[in-house]
């Protein structure tokens, strides 16, 4: 089964290819996932894997290790080696518990290892804790220490939000909300992506605490640069509206 964007639900965010030559493992894992709200792709071979990965820029790839023609070391080689997937996570799926097929797995630039048989709630675990690594790597290869949209301005290593001119105060919770917000403009954060990167999965708080949160940042910087796309999250405008 082959999932194309055209399936997509309205609240996917993330990416996640599967790569397998087994078609129960690929229907199973792709069953479990998009339940989950992950956009999902599917190859059963390495080099189908690739063109996929290069079209549809995955954030994570789970990839079967034991594959005829090219295996998995060698398709994630040959995906380190493109620029556009740099921060792409790869995670090795592999019934293979051998140290040496390990080492050789993370050489090639694998991210994970997962043993089969899978256990779908500890490999959500996983890859929950993937993607936040995902977020980190994003934000920080962004070399810009300030960002400036329209008259608003956030200096990230200052910690300090200027509108018209105007210093605002915000407390560490709604800076970190404003700077994920607006760290890629336009881009639906859901709410579960929203409470797991700013408060951790550890942490468990009520439903209104984001939109408390959203509220007192429109109250201070303008509900102009935040639109709220219903059932879905929010999302920072990149040419707000006068």
């Amino acid at each position: 089964m082959t999932y194309n964007s055209q399936d997509v639900k309205p609240s996917s965010k993330y990416k996640v290819l599967i790569v397998d030559d087994e078609p129960d493992i690929l229907e199973f894992l792709s069953y479990n996932l998009e339940q989950e709200g992950f956009t999902v792709f599917v190859a059963d071979s390495g080099k189908k894997a690739l063109k996929i990965a290069k079209q549809e820029l995955p954030e994570l790839i789970l990839l079967d290790v034991m594959m005829p023609e090219m295996d998995g070391i060698k398709t994630c080689e040959k995906i380190r080696k493109i620029s556009s997937l740099k921060n792409t996570l790869i995670a090795f799926l592999t019934a293979r518990n051998e140290d040496y097929s390990q080492i050789a797995g993370f050489e090639a630039g694998a991210d994970d290892y997962i043993a089969k048989p899978i256990r779908p709630r500890v490999l959500l675990s996983r890859i929950k804790a993937l993607l936040k690594r995902h977020v980190k790597n994003e934000l920080a290869s962004k070399p810009k220490a300030r960002i400036e949209i329209g008259n608003l301005i956030v200096e990230v290593n200052k910690h300090r939000v200027i509108l018209n001119k105007k210093k605002i105060v915000l407390p560490r919770k709604e800076f970190n909300l404003l700077l994920l917000l607006i760290s890629e403009p336009e881009k639906v954060f859901t709410r579960e992506s929203i409470y797991s990167l700013i408060w951790g999965n550890q942490v468990i708080v009520g439903d209104r605490t984001i939109d408390v949160h959203i509220r007192k940042l429109r109250e201070k910087i303008g509900s102009q640069y935040i639109k709220t796309v219903k059932g879905v999250g929010y999302a920072f405008v990149s040419v707000p509206k006068k």
